[in-house]
């Protein structure tokens, strides 16, 4: 059983990359709601993952390098005929090996990200109904603005946004209310438009748009005719 802050520390990054279930990801969200100095190690891990994102470079590789990685042309003779059947050996593996392993789930981090967020002081880092106090909040958190939008009038209020970590990097997160259902939209950078597609995972219901340079993926446990509203909303901004 987990009870010291350096074993915390250990989920805590294990969480950022992904790597926890969802059970352990709750357990480890009642213990950061109980725990300061928990919540502030992961606060400066979000915010470290989004400036070395942002500023560090990806290295590629020289030239030569990918040169060098190459195969060699194959000499004449029967050695061909034994390459081509080796070649097919191993790419008849390859091919049982990847339809034996299971694929990733897509929805599994939107899914632990917003169960996450349901824990008990966890869902919003600023709580505000106003769109001009949310939005100014994530200046210097990320390294986008979200586009923050209030839909009170529609059934769909804003009740306030936080930072979260999803797909390898930190989103922006906008907290909306349906009905007393929490609606989480994940935010963040992205190019092409994409039409508004509901699914369902988990038992939530999720949808899918990108529009106007950003990704959005909403996720609730409201009825999906009623996120799919919410995102039709969105998406005629």
């Amino acid at each position: 059983m987990t009870d010291t802050c350096d074993d915390w520390g250990l989920l805590i990054q294990a969480d950022l990359d992904g790597e926890l279930d969802i059970a352990t990801i709750a357990r480890l969200a009642r213990h950061i709601e109980t725990c300061p100095a928990c919540a502030g190690l992961q606060r400066d891990l979000l915010a470290l993952s989004s400036r070395i994102r942002a500023d560090v470079p990806r290295p590629t590789a020289p030239l030569a390098l990918a040169a060098s990685l190459r195969p060699p042309p194959s000499r004449r003779g029967w050695r061909p005929v034994l390459g081509g059947f080796a070649t097919g050996a191993a790419l008849a593996a390859s091919l049982a090996l990847f339809m034996l392993t299971p694929r990733p789930d897509p929805d599994a981090d939107i899914v632990a990200g917003h169960i996450r967020a349901l824990q008990p002081g966890h869902l919003m880092d600023v709580v505000s109904t106003d769109s001009h106090t949310v939005k100014p909040w994530f200046d210097g958190r990320i390294d986008f603005a979200p586009d923050v939008r209030d839909f009170a009038t529609a059934g769909f209020p804003l009740i306030g946004g936080r930072l979260d970590y999803l797909g390898g990097r930190v989103v922006a997160a906008l907290v909306y209310r349906h009905a007393q259902h929490p609606i989480d939209l994940y935010v963040w950078p992205a190019t092409g438009t994409a039409a508004p597609v509901v699914s369902s995972a988990k038992g939530y219901a999720v949808a899918r748009w990108t529009a106007g340079g950003m990704a959005y993926t909403a996720i609730s446990d409201i009825n999906p005719a009623d996120l799919q509203e919410f995102a039709r909303i969105w998406a005629m901004r």
